[in-house]
Formats: structure tokens, C-alpha cells, sequence
């Protein structure tokens, strides 16, 4: 809901010939990086907010009144706003997640969080010798907290993922958690709405050898596709039609060597 009142208040900007300092020199009381957070729909916005933009822009009545009706449901708090354990650069995706309608992606070391079994993602994190274990183990009931909102909604998302051999192959965990973890695996893929395919090492070089990605789609069209990259330390995400398009090729390209993963060895 951010995200669509955002767009929806960039396009009155533009329209009004506005750049984002001219309306902080307004004296609205909104400064420049304050509006950017609106219109990229990182923050709540308020009524009265989006009321003294639409008198600035020019809006009229029933454009204002129906924006500023958008404008409540931002203060929304969802579970994983509240949440001191996950990062800020974290809570954007897990919010997109919850909101999309597809997604489609690659890893090629390890198996992604929403299909991670709690012993699998229990050594994943060991692996990284967190100082505080306590916190690793929210970490780890959280990640379970978002794979029940994921799988239990309505209707259900649908889950295209690609992964490497090596993801299948690193005994992360011991014998018993790896085998617990593969077996996960063929059980979601069983689903009708869980397609979990394998990109074998006798493939050899492949379009998507620069590292893990998502695509996320929306069907609501005020709300544009995302591709997001990850790292230790935060995230990308791209908005831009002719960068979505490019990973969504990518993607097209592993998925035509992949094998299901019920059929994988």
C-alpha cells in the first residue's frame, strides 16, 4: 500500500513540473529525503500529509480525498515491522514477499530461506559464528514465522526457484539434516503451486554464474515487479523495466537446463 500511494504521488509531482527540493521549499514541513521515503513507499504517510501535497501539486478534490483514504492503511503495522531482529534493508522484502503474486529465483549455494527446513537454517547460521546465539535462534523462528505467512496464504503465490548442484550437494549440516532438508524439498515441489528445479554442474558455464537473485511480480499494476540482490550486510532492489526484464531473461535462460528436483540424482 506504501509503494502504490508512492507511485501514485510521484506521477502527481511529475505532472506538476515539481521536482522534490521545489516542494521541500514549499514549507510544507516535509523535507527532500523525507518525500523521497514517501514516494518509494519506505514510510507511513499521514492524511494530512498527502492533503498539503495534492493542494500543492493541483490535485482536485475527489483525487485528494481518495489518496488520503490510501494514506491510512500505510500505518498498517505488520509482524515483521515490529520485529528488532530483523534488519530495516530486510523488513522491504519481506514485506514485497507477502504482497507478491510470483516469484522466480536462483541460488546457486544454498537453499533459500523460504524452503529451508528449521535444522537446515540452524547450521546455516552456526556456519556464520554468530557472537549472540540467542539472537540467531530468533533469527531462525522468524525465518519459520514467514515460510507459515508465505505458504499459508490465499490465494497462494506461486514459486519458481532454480538451484544450483551445489546447493544439493553441500552436506550442510550433517548426513541427517541434509537428507531432512532434500526431502522438504520434493515434498514442497509436489505442490501445484512450487516448481524447485536443479541446474546441474555438467551444464557448465551458465547465464546466471554472477550470483543469486529473486523476481518478484505483482498483479496489482501500481505495484512494479523488484529484483532483489542480497549481501551479508543489505540488499539492491531494482525497479527499472529494462533491469527486471534482463534477470527474467536470465532466469528464462538457467530454467531451460534445470531439472526438477524429484528427478535430480
Amino acid at each position: 500500500m506504501r509503494r502504490a500511494l508512492g507511485r501514485r504521488m510521484t506521477r502527481l509531482r511529475t505532472a506538476s513540473g515539481m521536482s522534490r527540493r521545489d516542494v521541500a521549499e514549499a514549507r510544507l514541513g516535509i523535507s527532500e529525503p523525507t518525500l523521497h521515503r514517501i514516494e518509494t513507499g519506505k514510510v507511513p504517510v499521514t492524511g494530512a500529509n498527502v492533503r498539503a501535497l495534492c493542494w500543492l501539486y493541483g490535485a482536485d478534490q475527489s483525487i485528494t480525498d481518495a489518496l488520503a483514504e490510501l494514506a491510512l492503511g500505510t500505518s498498517q503495522q505488520e509482524w515483521w515491522d515490529a520485529s528488532p531482529v530483523i534488519p530495516e534493508w530486510f523488513k522491504l522484502y519481506v514485506g514485497l514477499e507477502a504482497s507478491a503474486s510470483r516469484m522466480f529465483g536462483y541460488d546457486g549455494e544454498i537453499i533459500p530461506g523460504e524452503l529451508q527446513t528449521p535444522e537446515y537454517a540452524r547450521a546455516v547460521f552456526g556456519a556464520e559464528q554468530p557472537v549472540d546465539a540467542e539472537a540467531a535462534e530468533r533469527h531462525i523462528k522468524l525465518r519459520m514465522q514467514r515460510q507459515q505467512t508465505l505458504f499459508a496464504r490465499t490465494p497462494p503465490i506461486r514459486i519458481v526457484t532454480v538451484l544450483g548442484e551445489g546447493a544439493l550437494t553441500r552436506s550442510v549440516g550433517g548426513e541427517q539434516v541434509f537428507k531432512g532438508q532434500i526431502d522438504h524439498l520434493r515434498r514442497l515441489s509436489g505442490e501445484d503451486t512450487v516448481d524447485i528445479r536443479v541446474l546441474p554442474f555438467s551444464v557448465g558455464a551458465h547465464a546466471a554464474m554472477a550470483g543469486a537473485f529473486r523476481i518478484l511480480e505483482f498483479d496489482d499494476p501500481e505495484d512494479p515487479d523488484v529484483v532483489y540482490l542480497e549481501s551479508h550486510v543489505g540488499a539492491l532492489y531494482l525497479e527499472e523495466q529494462a533491469e527486471v526484464d534482463e534477470y527474467r531473461r536470465i532466469f528464462d535462460l538457467i530454467s531451460k537446463d534445470a531439472v526438477p528436483v524429484a528427478e535430480f540424482r
